[in-house]
């Protein structure tokens, strides 16, 4: 559902309030919502993010991993600029923490995420493993995670020469990070969280 009647420019989207706490990801120019997700969803983004952060602080790395505040500009190919806020964004903190006096959009002249995850819903199938799976990989983000409770898989996308190898994994299947090598996850953990 597009909520504005004309297309908005990038500053204007930053600029935007309805006055609610709603959140909205700027697609082609229009204004598309972010729904709140089930209590699933939420539980999924709860528990990855905390294996995530575990995993990293494992690795000794300066990471972070940032549950649905973090918005990537995507190149799409229109003039109408796009900004998608992935579920779960991994960054390095001193990546967080220059966005720290601005709107927290990482752009297109700055270095990509490490690593995105989103968890489909009802509304977001096509866009989850269609849209997004061609504009993260068009970023260079090296992996994309895509959790499907509705499907009961666990998708992980890895960049290789400019194009997502994707390994689907269900039920005991151990999700294998190239970015986590550390990290101890079987699907059905992720998709019972």
């Amino acid at each position: 559902m597009v909520i504005s009647a004309q297309k908005l420019t990038l500053d204007e989207y930053l600029a935007y309030d309805d006055g609610t706490n709603a959140r909205y990801e700027l697609v082609d120019g229009e204004l598309l919502p972010m729904s709140l997700g089930t209590g699933k969803h939420t539980a999924i983004i709860r528990l990855l993010s905390k294996r995530l952060d575990q995993a990293i602080e494992e690795l000794g790395q300066d990471w972070v991993a940032v549950p649905v505040m973090v918005g990537v500009r995507s190149p799409r190919g229109t003039r109408w600029d796009t900004v998608r806020i992935p579920d779960i964004t991994v960054l390095p903190a001193t990546q967080l923490k220059a966005l720290e006096n601005r709107e927290c959009v990482i752009d297109l002249h700055e270095p990509p995420p490490l690593m995105v995850v989103e968890v489909v819903s009802e509304s977001t199938i096509s866009t989850d493993y269609r849209a997004k799976w061609v504009e993260y990989a068009a970023l260079d983000i090296a992996e994309y995670w895509i959790v499907d409770p509705l499907d009961t898989c666990v998708t992980v996308c890895v960049l290789e020469e400019g194009r997502y190898r994707d390994v689907v994994l269900r039920s005991q299947g151990e999700v294998e990070s190239l970015l986590l090598p550390g990290l101890k996850l079987t699907a059905e953990q992720v998709l019972t969280a």
